[in-house]
């Protein structure tokens, strides 16, 4: 490992790592051999015990909490950067709450600092947001390399993504530059998008009836001891069913990535040559803007294409289906959303174990319930949280 200045991870670069973490054996590595039992062991991160250890540890805080009053994107958006910190970056800073926290608020002033002039005019130095960028973006910088300069001097190894990078031979600016843009790409969409679906969920007894049956009965299937809560059931649950019999989770995140998937996205051409896309000729160097509401918010498609509503995807009505690419939240064609399998797994683990945790509803600052769900903003290419802050007002179950 050396620390070179060998520029920025080229895209191509980019993807062969997360492909890299992503494959099984490093994707379950330190999992208990029975399937996911929760243990204590560290070194064995990233392990499904981990991400469930973290969730819990952090709805445990909430449970303590006498206000039982919480803004989902704060508190869910935290779970999830803890969670996709232990999955694509280290557990230096995933085990450490106030390094942890010290390192979200320097992502969240990164991403702020994002906008439409810093993209037009790259080159241009003196933007306030260019300006914030190299600021926030040194700090995380050296919270890494000494992490990584700490490994290399002591010999210390972690099962992590940070040591399966160093394993790779990259340096540290190509280091920090994969964990910005896969906490980017992860934290963004799953984050806010979590935090939509306890939301929708609040506001609708049906579903939030549906959603807990099934988790229970998944918990049930895998852990029959009826002395146990069902937070401790569920904890006994395999990666294999985690991952596949929680169909209405999926359904209720399908839904929110509908509403909050609306803007438009950008794809540059950078190649050498221009690219054919349907009956338009796309120049090298040139981009292509694409309309997501054209689709998502096509009242052909859906039927009141505003209202949250999971069973538009169920047998019988499958809206998504009425045309082609009706759905892109995950993406289409030759490259679908690279993280979808560890976002999911991550949307089931934290929904589900809110779920056996608390009874909840929509609430005001004030704890006073009635509100109503706040709207989205249809104009981003992706998540964002809403304008109006909205509160879920929360029971621990008995």
């Amino acid at each position: 490992m050396h620390d070179t200045d060998q520029g920025e991870m080229d895209d191509h670069l980019f993807f062969r790592r997360l492909l890299g973490m992503t494959k099984k054996e490093n994707f379950v590595k330190g999992m208990a051999a029975n399937g996911g039992s929760r243990r204590t062991e560290t070194h064995e991160s990233p392990g499904l015990q981990f991400l469930i250890s973290d969730t819990t540890t952090r709805l445990d805080e909430l449970a303590k909490d006498p206000k039982g009053l919480t803004d989902p994107f704060e508190s869910i958006y935290g779970i999830v950067y803890q969670l996709t910190m232990r999955t694509v970056a280290c557990n230096d800073i995933a085990n450490d709450r106030a390094l942890l926290d010290q390192t979200l608020e320097m992502f969240e002033q990164i991403e702020a600092a994002n906008s439409a002039e810093l993209i037009i005019f790259p080159w241009f130095p003196l933007f306030p947001g260019k300006l914030r960028r190299l600021w926030y973006g040194g700090k995380l910088y050296m919270i890494f390399k000494n992490i990584i300069d700490g490994r290399a001097k002591t010999g210390h190894r972690e099962e992590d993504p940070l040591q399966y990078l160093i394993d790779q031979g990259d340096n540290t600016k190509e280091i920090l530059t994969f964990v910005l843009g896969a906490l980017y790409a992860g934290q963004l969409n799953s984050g806010i998008n979590a935090a939509w679906v306890i939301i929708y969920l609040a506001n609708d007894d049906y579903w939030r009836g549906v959603v807990r049956e099934e988790v229970k009965a998944v918990a049930e299937k895998y852990d029959r001891d009826t002395s146990k809560t069902f937070a401790e059931r569920l904890a006994n649950v395999p990666l294999e069913a985690w991952e596949h019999e929680l169909p209405s989770i999926d359904l209720c995140l399908r839904d929110s990535i509908r509403l909050n998937a609306s803007g438009s996205m950008f794809r540059k051409n950078d190649s050498t040559r221009s690219v054919k896309i349907a009956d338009f000729e796309v120049p090298a160097g040139g981009y292509v803007a694409y309309p997501i509401a054209d689709v998502h918010l096509d009242p052909e498609v859906y039927p009141n294409p505003n209202q949250w509503d999971p069973s538009r995807y169920l047998p019988g009505k499958e809206e998504d289906q009425k045309k082609k690419h009706a759905f892109i939240g995950w993406g289409a064609g030759r490259h679908p959303c690279l993280g979808m399998r560890f976002a999911k797994l991550e949307q089931n683990i934290i929904l589900a174990f809110f779920l056996a945790y608390f009874d909840f509803e929509l609430a005001d600052k004030n704890g006073n319930t009635g509100v109503k769900v706040p709207q989205s903003d249809s104009n981003n290419h992706a998540a964002v949280k809403p304008k109006e802050r909205v509160y879920v007002k929360y029971r621990p179950r008995v």
